[in-house]
């Protein structure tokens, strides 16, 4: 069995990996992969530490982290869509061209 160790250092990974992402990136749809990324991260430490001390809270808080998600997964790809229509570009250093 794969012990609660293994599980948070690939969260830590997978999170840093996302941070890096969101630091680094200009792309709007890389940016917002790197945003899921880190909240996937942060879902694997949730339920790694449930299982470790049998807390079905965990899980459940797992659940609601992922209809948060979801719902910023429609909303996030709507308005790059409409950025896209409008500016012909999803880069993100072009986006205070949008004033006025």
């Amino acid at each position: 069995m794969v012990q609660t160790e293994a599980f948070v250092m690939l969260s830590a990974v997978l999170f840093i990996l996302g941070a890096m992402g969101v630091l680094l990136r200009r792309n709007a749809i890389l940016l917002f992969m790197s945003v899921e990324l880190m909240l996937n991260a942060a879902n694997l430490a949730l339920v790694a530490f449930a299982k470790q001390w049998n807390q079905a809270e965990g899980h459940l808080f797992v659940f609601f982290v992922m209809a948060v998600a979801a719902a910023e997964v429609a909303i996030g790809l709507a308005l790059i869509v409409a950025i896209f229509r409008t500016k012909q570009s999803i880069n993100i250093d072009e986006m205070h061209k949008m004033e006025g």
